[in-house]
């Protein structure tokens, strides 16, 4: 069922059942108030009556002890006065005896053929007046009086229909307009929804579908991206391997095994770049990394040191760590630190040492890897996190400070380099840290 037609039933049926629960609450009050009203009428009658026959003159009874005098007919009324003795003294009619014959008092409802009538029964002086209404002219006159009080409604609760239908209808356009504008673009076509002249309703919608097609965009982009930094950084090892297998099968003898030795070679670094590839298309992509495991920093920086090419004793770091987990998944923590020693390691001096500190506030933790390196001038220090940017054409994949530059993006930190004053060149990786209950401490090398 279409939104448009479940508001019409929901707010169609809840005002007709409000429109049918007041009107018949007005019409059984109205019903009783017009029963009151006449009952009331038909009793005032006979107090009249009964006024009127005590004034007449003394002459004008002795009259009616030898002819019952005749009453003026009220409309819609009959009436009948006798005597203390039972003797009809006045009357408006004269063929309703039955139904004016004295009776219990007050109101009461006496049957005459098929016709009932409503019957008021008054004493006073001694006299008794009775006055009739007849039911079937009361039945006539309530319809009259409830179709003149049901009319407005139906006009009313129509009018209410109609004007809901052309409010839900003119309220939803919006919504129309929009299917409309999304039906009619190009497959391709990811620019944001214009949001002008839109309801403040829809607005967070439409801001939410932007958002929408700003990512869907940027993953396009991302996965371009990657095509094309694939194509382009796996042609040249890929060659280079060819022409080294090419070289092999056709030499012999020591030429042959120097070309499969950099036919290897060549694989080791285009397995290289398709790892680090991957773990860049995973990190921008959002994917999750939690193993479940904690991000602690002791763990992060032993796990990190053995997975890089350092020697054993080659990287050193406090043997006291801070009491602190990482708030990254360890996976990528140890990715980003592992990362940083193997910059290091390739810039810097051969078999030099390496040096790692830590530095804790109350929100974050700075990793600093200090090499003893030449360093690199102003120019450079913007582009070490560029992709396939290296310092040196002859080493790494360019992407190792790309991937680091990526995983501090996603998860609030950052990373800056540095020359330090006391020589060398310093990485400073800062990471936000989240409480922990156990502490840690380990000892000193890889």
């Amino acid at each position: 069922m279409s939104l448009r037609a479940r508001l019409l039933l929901t707010l169609g049926l809840t005002l007709a059942l409000l429109w049918g629960v007041a009107a018949a609450w007005l019409l059984n009050d109205l019903q009783k108030t017009f029963v009151a009203t006449l009952d009331q009428r038909l009793a005032q009658s006979a107090r009249m009556v009964a006024g009127l026959v005590h004034q007449l003159p003394e002459e004008v009874w002795e009259q009616s002890m030898m002819t019952t005098l005749a009453i003026p007919p009220i409309e819609g009324l009959a009436c009948q006065v006798h005597s203390p003795r039972g003797e009809v003294i006045a009357r408006t009619h004269a063929n309703m005896d039955s139904v004016l014959a004295p009776g219990q008092r007050g109101h009461t409802y006496r049957q005459e053929g098929d016709t009932t009538w409503r019957v008021f029964t008054y004493e006073r002086g001694g006299l008794v007046i009775t006055t009739a209404d007849r039911m079937d002219e009361r039945t006539m006159l309530l319809n009259g009086v409830v179709r003149v009080a049901v009319v407005p409604f139906v006009v009313a609760l129509t009018g209410s229909l109609i004007a809901l239908w052309v409010g839900i209808w003119r309220g939803l356009a919006p919504l129309s307009r929009l299917r409309e504008s999304l039906a009619s673009r190009h497959p391709e076509a990811l620019a944001p929804v214009s949001t002008y002249g839109v309801p403040k309703e829809i607005k967070p919608l439409i801001d939410t579908l932007n958002h929408l097609l700003t990512r869907v965009q940027q993953t396009l982009v991302r996965e371009q991206r990657f095509t094309n930094d694939a194509a382009h950084e796996l042609r040249t090892p890929l060659t280079a391997i060819k022409t080294h297998l090419q070289v092999a099968q056709r030499a012999e003898g020591p030429t042959a095994q120097e070309a499969l030795k950099h036919a290897e070679a060549g694989v080791v670094r285009l397995a290289h770049t398709l790892d680090q590839l991957l773990t860049l298309a995973r990190v921008e992509g959002r994917m999750r990394f939690d193993d479940g495991e904690p991000s602690d920093v002791a763990h992060v920086i032993e796990l990190a040191v053995a997975d890089s090419a350092a020697a054993p004793g080659q990287c050193q770091w406090p043997g006291t760590l801070p009491n602190a987990c990482l708030a990254m998944p360890r996976e990528l923590a140890i990715t980003a630190l592992r990362n940083l020693v193997d910059n290091a390691l390739h810039h810097g001096p051969q078999g030099g040492a390496i040096t790692l500190h830590t530095a804790q506030t109350h929100r974050d933790i700075t990793f600093t890897v200090h090499d003893q390196g030449p360093g690199v001038d102003e120019d450079t220090l913007a582009q070490l996190t560029q992709r396939f940017w290296r310092a040196s054409k002859q080493q790494g994949s360019g992407l190792g400070l790309a991937i680091v530059a990526a995983i501090t993006q996603r998860f609030g930190g950052d990373v800056r380099f540095e020359n330090a004053t006391s020589g060398g060149f310093c990485a400073h990786l800062r990471v936000p840290t989240v409480p922990v209950q156990t502490s840690k401490t380990i000892t000193t090398e890889a």
